[in-house]
């Protein structure tokens, strides 16, 4: 299988489906992380080309990390619309994977450049097989499943969890990568809070204090994905569960059988027994 996680910027994916990634590439899936935008503006400190090149050798090592390939786009962070050039980028991205499943962000998020990244990726859900748009690019025969990452927002409805996906496993692995990104982790949302100084000055210490920072971020996510719980685990195993990760199906593509969501997520039980 082959899937494609489109996200506005370079973290976005990791934050949001970085450990499910890490299962997929375990299970000899090929997983591409995408980010629209190169990250420019996401720092209090630096910008322009000197973020954007540090940005990119964080996402590749979180990728060697994850053990997924990863790609970042050119245009500007904060400044992304839902172009034609943008769709014509996107659905060749998603034609050249030969996707079976892309996930990206709901349309409704606090940041303009993830909306807009969700409206493209909603537009590219049909034309990926239209022959005369972009026919540099062979088109794809059988359309992709199309599925949401999870959010906060509750309007003008909240995320639904149609897949949850236990990474209490890898959840290790989904620390170094971001980890790597200390650009964000460390310093730009650290400043985005109020609490750069409560990061730590020295490197041995700056992970256990990410997992401390973060751990409730991902928590929240956690309970989110709960109600998407019962449809594929037993309670029993439902409550092993310390951090999960889940995804919403989009109706613009392809509506997978049960059947086929348990090819796309083979990680996930079988049944409930």
């Amino acid at each position: 299988m082959n899937i494609v996680c489109i996200g506005a910027h370079p973290d976005d994916c990791e934050f949001h489906a970085g450990g499910s990634a890490v299962l997929w590439a375990q299970a000899g899936f090929r997983v591409l992380f995408v980010s629209v935008t190169n990250g420019d503006a996401g720092h209090h400190e630096l910008g322009g080309a000197p973020l954007v090149r540090r940005r990119k050798r964080e996402a590749e090592a979180a990728a060697r990390i994850a053990g997924v390939e990863t790609r970042i786009l050119e245009y500007h962070d904060g400044e992304l619309t839902p172009s034609m050039d943008v769709r014509r980028d996107v659905v060749s991205i998603i034609r050249e994977w030969n996707a079976d499943c892309v996930i990206t962000h709901r349309p409704w998020d606090y940041h303009p450049d993830h909306r807009y990244t969700a409206t493209v990726v909603q537009d590219a859900a049909y034309m990926v097989m239209v022959p005369n748009f972009c026919p540099a690019v062979a088109p794809l025969r059988k359309n992709p499943v199309f599925m949401y990452m999870v959010d906060r927002f509750q309007k003008p409805y909240p995320f639904r969890p149609d897949v949850a996906v236990d990474v209490s496993d890898v959840m290790d692995t989904k620390w170094s990568m971001l980890d790597a990104m200390d650009s964000q982790v460390y310093e730009w949302l650290p400043w985005t809070q109020g609490v750069s100084d409560q990061v730590p000055t020295d490197p041995a210490e700056r992970l256990p204090w990410l997992k401390q920072h973060f751990s409730p971020v991902f928590q929240h996510y956690t309970a989110l994905a709960k109600p998407g719980f019962s449809a594929w685990y037993s309670d029993k195993d439902a409550n092993r569960i310390t951090f999960a990760e889940a995804f919403e199906i989009c109706e613009y593509g392809r509506t997978p059988s049960r059947d086929e969501l348990h090819k796309l997520f083979p990680f996930i039980p079988q049944n409930r027994d």
